[in-house]
């Protein structure tokens, strides 16, 4: 039974440390695991950058650059209208509807419905955007869809 006077962490939470330089026998005893000489085997800030290629002009410089990455693009979220029959007849679907269901993850720029597969209840959508085909289905069921970005 474990009492706090001899509580142990559980098997594999700790590690042994490693003991360097303490004699050949050990393993890592000597150079202590940093190899000969060099920069990597001398005191205080003897490491360098990850990618640091010794002076020599780096990879990531070598190589030409493509694309770009436009910092002004949207990111829509997108739910098809045959996801909406999770929600109760008559409901008022909304993103925080959404995400409440867990149909909406993170937090996009906006949330688009999409037409894909059949929906059986009558619904208010509010939403940044609707493909054709999602309105069509929408409003057959006598429902409606709402746009709320301008």
């Amino acid at each position: 039974m474990k009492e706090l006077s001899n509580l142990t962490p559980p098997e594999g939470a700790t590690k042994t440390r490693r003991r360097v330089g303490r004699g050949v026998g050990s393993g890592l005893g000597k150079t202590a695991g940093k190899g000969h000489k060099g920069q990597n085997a001398r005191a205080g800030k003897g490491k360098v950058r990850p990618f640091f290629e010794g002076g020599q002009m780096p990879l990531y410089r070598r190589l030409p650059k493509r694309g770009f990455k436009n910092v002004f693009a949207e990111s829509f979220a997108w739910v098809n209208v045959a996801q909406l029959n999770g929600f109760e007849d008559g409901a008022v679907v909304d993103l925080a509807a959404l995400v409440e269901a867990g149909l909406v993850k993170g937090r996009p720029d906006g949330v688009k419905c999409l037409g894909n597969g059949n929906l059986e209840k009558r619904l208010t959508v509010k939403l940044d955007a609707f493909s054709k085909s999602a309105i069509a289905k929408i409003e057959e069921k006598g429902g409606k869809a709402e746009v709320t970005r301008g």
